[in-house]
């Protein structure tokens, strides 16, 4: 049975796991936004996006853009989940997950560091 959450307490969840990632690694972030989505609009089973360009990926014509967006989806976490605890594990997971593209790093390599 999926957890029951408000969207507010989830959004705060969102908050804590970024609160969790060290701020070495937050004050590199550049030109990203974090969001919260219900979910998908064509994969209702995605737990989370980044849209972007990596920061490994950017050169001296990068400028002038949209900035990158991770968004997080709310109701496949909650589905997911029988407990918030569980809940609150796979938020921070997914969050360090999409912000792990943003630096570049690609879903093989999260999955042998166990971030799959």
């Amino acid at each position: 049975m999926p957890v029951e959450m408000t969207r507010q307490r989830f959004e705060e969840l969102v908050g804590d796991a970024l609160d969790l990632v060290p701020s070495e690694l937050m004050a590199e972030l550049n030109n990203v936004v974090v969001l919260v989505e219900d979910h998908h609009p064509e994969d209702d089973s995605l737990l989370g996006l980044y849209e972007g360009v990596a920061l490994t990926e950017r050169d001296s014509t990068y400028g002038g853009v949209l900035p990158d967006r991770i968004t997080i989806y709310r109701d496949p976490l909650l589905e997911m989940c029988s407990a918030e605890r569980e809940v609150i594990d796979e938020v921070a997971v997914t969050v360090v997950h999409e912000l792990a593209h943003h630096f570049g790093i690609d879903d093989a390599k999260l999955h042998a560091l166990g971030w799959g």
